[in-house]
């Protein structure tokens, strides 16, 4: 085995690590495939984790000349980010919450201070230089939480109605395993006996701070058991609530805004059902909302209309494919329905949110994401109403934007609190009065340093897929450095897949390449969630290359409109976009210049063949059963990267993953390049030895690797390494 603090060379020539092979036999549906890199998933073996050492001793070695550009583009991160500064203040009961970081500090701090009276809804100003704010308690520092690990991750965060306990839940592995822990906010900072390990994310406090509700994982990392554990009793005394014994659902728990009931969820990709307690009985049994149907999906928010307790349900049952919106009583929600908000196949329903005097909507049209505000009179909504009666929706002036509901978490609020940004306009937290319709915006994302958002442009066109479909694309960049029909250095960026759609966003980061005359680009493909319900349906399972054929035609696009051409196009996605990345890298090399795959699902069909590992079971709902069926099994192999690498000029590939990732393993980049390998491609692999899926924790180790990728792009790209 070669030394793995060191790549080898041969006549001063870097070579790359030889990935032992050791034969494992695969069969399924009388197909049999010889894997000669499944041992790499061992990653207890000493031997796996000297390979992947190599493999980033030879990365690092193949990119030393990119390390004053990565320190460069680090430090135009750091320099353009106000390092010192707060959140805008949330109100809840009779706290204003924030949280605050420190220039050199690697973590947030999570912080409150005292309201001045019960009808203020004023939040406390921000200070300019970032100090804290007068009369601050510092609920939980989560730099001091997180020395001695070299990951942190904070997963369950929640107060006490009464404001008098913390519980916080600690990942320091990366696997998503959470231990919880309770605080005293008397001052005193006195720790309970309380520990509870092991959980998922999302623990949460009933309203009388006497019980903790909280759900753990089964050996494939389902969260599928919810439990309750009484403050102060040991945890091996927690009573299990629920546990859900079909592999194909996750649970979860929460509050209603109101907190008048806690909610289990428990949910597949394509089905959902919902049980609501009286918070008052904490100890009382759940009751179903509406019995699980599979393929109907739906979601329940509590309100109060005339005096009685109703719930909102946005639902897709029947030929509601883009949802619809109706109103049950919340002590009959089986009985009837009153109908409030049609199904419409050009509004995609997201989600309704409930306070004591209006409903906030969330829904897309157009492929944009959009929020509207109704009125809740107190003696309810007139039955003769129609919801261009009631619903206001909020609009802006930008043509390509995102707008989102933010943290509201309190009933009684007299606002709505949203996010708004673009690709050229730094997000911004802003407060709707909803009875005057008045605007105020409590924050701007700073952007220090020499920003003007008059030199960015963004637009939107169309590529035209194989089969006729039109999938948008999003550009932005630099007017005064690009003119497009004039090729210019390009970054296109994909998901598309769980319908989760890539919405117009600001990222400091991404200014240093607009700086350097490149254009960034998304293709909205198939698969993800811009364009309704359907774009989703048609871009998963047996309709999955649609993702891979639309992201093909939107770089054609790009290189037919003249905006950049293959020796100067890169390609990037994560997760499920890495799988993308790894499909087009052989359906259409020759296309790009370099290749980016962060965390990539690029062994999709051995990990969705067998149940026992993580997520499997769940993820059949999104890309079919190979294991039962014989024409998911064959069309997943016809796609699968690993399994489709063929001998081709494939262009630069920068693959990048997390030993304890639980979601896509680092085997299958592992393997990938490997693979890769065998057919003469020159591919590098990057494996955060102490990270999660997320990657590496701590906003300045975060910003190194995002340093590191964009340097990497740059290069592959042909851009000019020092910008203007």
């Amino acid at each position: 085995m070669p030394r793995p603090d060191r790549a080898r060379t041969v006549d001063d020539v870097l070579t790359p690590p030889v990935t032992e092979k050791r034969p494992t036999e695969r069969s399924h549906h009388g197909d049999v495939v010889i894997d000669h890199y499944e041992w790499l998933r061992d990653k207890e073996d000493p031997a796996v984790i000297a390979h992947l050492e190599e493999e980033n001793a030879y990365t690092k070695a193949k990119t030393k000349h990119l390390s004053l550009l990565q320190e460069q583009v680090f430090e135009e991160i750091k320099a353009r980010t106000k390092e010192t500064d707060l959140s805008v203040p949330t109100r809840e009961g009779d706290w204003w919450y924030y949280s605050r970081t420190v220039e050199g500090l690697q973590y947030g701090i999570h912080c409150r201070v005292a309201a001045r009276a019960a009808d203020d809804w004023e939040p406390p100003a921000i200070p300019e230089d970032g100090s804290p704010l007068p009369g601050e308690q510092v609920l939980l520092d989560d730099n001091v939480e997180a020395e001695g690990h070299e990951f942190f991750s904070l997963g369950s965060f929640d107060v006490t109605a009464d404001g008098t306990t913390l519980l916080f839940g600690v990942d320091v592995e990366g696997d998503e395993r959470y231990t919880i822990r309770l605080r005293s906010l008397d001052g005193s900072g006195r720790e309970f006996a309380d520990e509870i390990p092991g959980t998922a994310a999302g623990a949460l406090f009933d309203p009388s701070g006497r019980y903790v509700f909280y759900t753990t994982v089964d050996d494939a990392w389902r969260p599928d058991t919810v439990w309750r554990h009484e403050v102060g009793t040991p945890a091996a005394a927690d009573v299990q609530v629920f546990h859900e014994p079909d592999e194909r659902f996750w649970l979860g728990v929460g509050l209603t805004r109101s907190r008048r009931y806690l909610v289990l969820e428990a949910g597949s990709h394509v089905t959902s059902e919902s049980w609501l307690l009286d918070a008052a009985d904490p100890t009382g049994e759940f009751r179903v909302v509406w019995p699980r149907r599979d393929g109907v999906e739906y979601d329940v928010e509590h309100v109060v209309a005339g005096g009685r307790d109703r719930l909102l349900v946005v639902h897709n049952e029947g030929d509601a494919v883009d949802f619809e919106l109706v109103s049950v009583a919340a002590d009959d929600p089986q009985g009837d329905r009153r109908m409030l908000l049609p199904h419409d196949p050009r509004m995609r329903i997201e989600a309704a949110h409930g306070f004591r005097d209006f409903v906030a909507l969330e829904y897309r049209r157009d492929g944009l994401p959009r929020v509207a505000i109704a009125r809740v009179p107190p003696q309810g909504i007139p039955a003769d109403a129609t919801p261009d009666d009631t619903l206001h929706e909020l609009t802006f002036d930008e043509e390509l934007c995102s707008v989102g509901v933010g943290a509201n978490p309190d009933w009684e609020q007299p606002s709505l609190r949203i996010g708004y940004g673009s690709f050229v306009t730094p997000s911004m937290v802003i407060d709707v009065d909803v009875a005057s319709g008045t605007r105020t915006v409590r924050k701007q994302q700073p952007v220090l340093g020499d920003y003007h958002p008059e030199r960015y442009a963004q637009k939107r066109e169309w590529a035209t897929a194989p089969d006729g479909t039109k999938v948008p694309i999003s550009l932005v960049y630099r007017h005064d450095l690009v003119t497009l029909g004039e090729p210019a250095p390009t970054l296109l960026y994909g998901y598309g897949s769980y319908e989760h759609a890539i919405d117009p966003a600001f990222g400091i980061p991404r200014l240093s390449l607009l700086d350097r005359g490149m254009v960034f680009a998304i293709a909205h493909v198939r698969g993800g969630g811009e364009m309704g319900r359907l774009w989703y349906e048609h871009g998963k399972k047996l309709h999955k290359k649609h993702t891979f054929t639309d992201f093909i035609a939107a770089a054609e696009h790009l290189v037919d409109r003249d905006v950049t051409t293959p020796d100067r196009l890169v390609a990037q996605g994560g997760s499920a976009g890495g799988l993308l990345m790894g499909a087009v890298a052989n359906l259409a090399p020759r296309l790009f210049a370099g290749i980016v795959a962060e965390v990539p699902f690029v062994d999709p069909l051995t990990s969705i063949l067998d149940p026992s590992l993580p997520l499997t079971v769940i993820e059949w709902d999104e890309w079919g059963n190979p294991l039962d069926d014989p024409e998911v099994y064959a069309y997943m192999k016809s796609y699968a990267p690993v399994e489709n690498v063929h001998a081709v000029g494939y262009p630069r590939i920068l693959a990048i993953t997390s030993l304890n990732d639980t979601r896509v393993l680092y085997v299958e980049p592992a393997k990938w390049v490997a693979r890769l390998r065998e057919v003469g491609a020159d591919p590098l692999l990057k494996v955060e030895m102490a990270a999660g899926h997320g990657g590496v924790s701590g906003r300045y180790a975060a910003w190194r690797e995002r340093a590191f990728a964009n340097a990497w792009i740059i290069d592959a790209a042909g851009a000019h390494p020092s910008g203007e």
